[in-house]
């Protein structure tokens, strides 16, 4: 697959593509062409001796210096190299890529006047494989990633960290060499195009998006598992009861569960017994909490689709030939998606622990074995899986306190209100690793809990992903090392796999 950089809009499909994939990238000759004339815009403005932000002055607290016309291009490695200032482990490769394309894009919209070469020499590390190291600490998300975006720049001038595309790391200088490309000089504003954007930001945030909705759809699985497991009903998720709080993602939730367990034996069981009445909320409420989390989730994509059709820099050279200072780096929309996608998916783990507990407590499981043991005394069965999916909830709670309220002065208060946007996207990405790992302890103990079941069938959606568990996991039997199991049942959840297989059976879900 091929991905073509121009001036209109990426597809959050391409981003994914090419920091997930793999997918090539391309500058097409039209962005070629706009980036040549805006840069001779650009590079006529620099000779003027007009004062303009970036290109013949200093940096934020140093607006107001003068830069020599001889120095313009030092100014641009110096700042690349002064803002490579990050600490701690290395963001994810799947991270750096995105960043890059989304970097390349903005800048093949012209707007930033930069030459097409720097366009390219990015496409041609993400084409050769060739990931900067930049490290997870350093972004305040205003004037957009400068720290992250630095590590990026740094690369492309030859200095620096990079990893190959066996994962190895190794100087930058070498990894340019081996991969046949050359080291990039940098000319005026061009080092400030490189950093001044909301490119990590917007790449977490494609990247979270991309995962929530799986791990939505992928928690009405687990509930449909749940409400079988726990001799629930079906009759609160009809449309018409639905339809009376028409939220759509509540109506999309609900509709899913109602094909989930279409045709349960174990449903059909018990459908007119006074058990039947009304299940606790974290079954019966299913769609509302999980709805509202897909309706934040739509929130936040939409957030990213405008933002993948804009273009950020500071300043930018406009098609009548003015340049511009502007705030667009300000990453408060991006920090405040990642905020609220959060907090949804937080409660969307919640509830699903909430659920296997109550699978596991005898009191309340509708007698299933205490904690689904083979021997309960001697054997504990799954007990503790209860207490990680305890501790991930904890940990959600607290990460989804929102980061884009904290803002910190900076550069000589020049800066003096940031946006905390790429902190917001790290925890957000922490909060969906944990829920798919919450989502697939409570897929583990509905799994178990429907073989114990037997002789009683579960629906069809409900049998495959019952099946795949089990498969993967072992099923119900004698105490076992449990990580190894959970470990399984969350890389069917991360990957798809455990929804894949529900669908299968009952088609694609909402």
């Amino acid at each position: 697959m091929t991905v073509a950089v121009g001036a209109g809009a990426l597809s959050p499909g391409d981003v994914v593509a090419v920091a997930r994939k793999g997918a090539t990238v391309e500058l097409t000759p039209a962005a070629r062409r706009g980036m040549s004339e805006r840069r001779a815009v650009l590079e006529t403005l620099a000779t003027s001796g007009r004062a303009v932000y970036g290109i013949s002055t200093g940096f934020g607290a140093l607006a107001s210096v003068p830069i020599a016309l001889d120095r313009r291009s030092e100014l641009q490695e110096a700042l690349v190299r002064s803002h490579a200032a990050g600490m701690g482990d290395p963001v994810e490769r799947e991270v750096v890529r995105a960043m890059m394309v989304l970097r390349a894009r903005t800048l093949a919209t012209a707007l930033p006047g930069a030459r097409p070469e720097v366009a390219e020499a990015l496409i041609g590390m993400l084409n050769a494989g060739i990931t900067p190291v930049v490290p997870e600490h350093g972004s305040l998300g205003a004037s957009g990633d400068l720290a992250p975006l630095a590590h990026v720049a740094l690369a492309l001038i030859g200095e620096g960290r990079v990893t190959g595309p066996d994962g190895a790391a190794l100087p930058a200088a070498q990894a340019l060499k081996e991969a046949g490309l050359n080291p990039l000089r940098l000319e005026v504003k061009e080092g400030l195009s490189l950093i001044n954007g909301t490119d990590g930001m917007l790449g977490m945030l494609v990247l979270a998006c991309a995962d929530a909705a799986v791990l939505l759809k992928t928690a009405d699985v687990a509930a449909a598992m749940s409400t079988e497991a726990l001799l629930g009903t079906d009759r609160a998720f009809a449309a018409d009861l639905h339809s009376i709080r028409p939220h759509p993602g509540q109506l999309a939730s609900a509709s899913n569960l109602i094909r989930l367990l279409a045709g349960s034996g174990v449903v059909a069981s018990h459908r007119h017994s006074d058990h039947s009445v009304q299940d606790s909320y974290s079954v019966r409420c299913h769609p509302q909490v999980a709805g509202a989390a897909r309706d934040t989730l739509a929130f936040a994509t939409e957030v990213a689709g405008r933002e993948l059709a804009g273009a950020v820099d500071n300043p930018v050279v406009l098609a009548d030939g003015r340049v511009e200072s502007t705030g667009n780096f300000h990453g408060a929309p991006l920090g405040f998606a990642c905020d609220f996608l959060a907090i949804a998916a937080a409660e969307a783990g919640a509830i699903s622990e909430r659920r296997l507990d109550r699978i596991l407590d005898p009191a309340r499981s509708q007698g299933l074995p205490p904690f689904l043991a083979a021997e309960a005394g001697v054997h504990s069965g799954l007990m503790l899986g209860q207490y990680t999916a305890a501790a991930l909830v904890a940990e959600n709670r607290r990460l989804a306190a929102p980061a884009s309220v904290d803002s910190l002065p900076t550069s000589g208060m020049q800066e003096d209100h940031v946006s905390m946007g790429w902190g917001a996207a790290r925890k957000l990405r922490r909060v969906l690793v944990n829920l798919s790992r919450i989502l697939a302890i409570e897929a583990v103990c509905a799994a178990r809990a429907l073989s114990l079941r037997a002789p009683l069938e579960p629906a069809p959606g409900t049998t495959a992903a019952r099946d795949l568990v089990n498969d993967r996991t072992g099923g119900p039997g004698p105490d076992r090392e449990l990580a190894p199991e959970l470990a399984t049942g969350a890389e069917l959840v991360r990957s798809g796999a455990l929804l894949a297989a529900a669908e299968g059976a009952v088609g694609e879900l909402a």
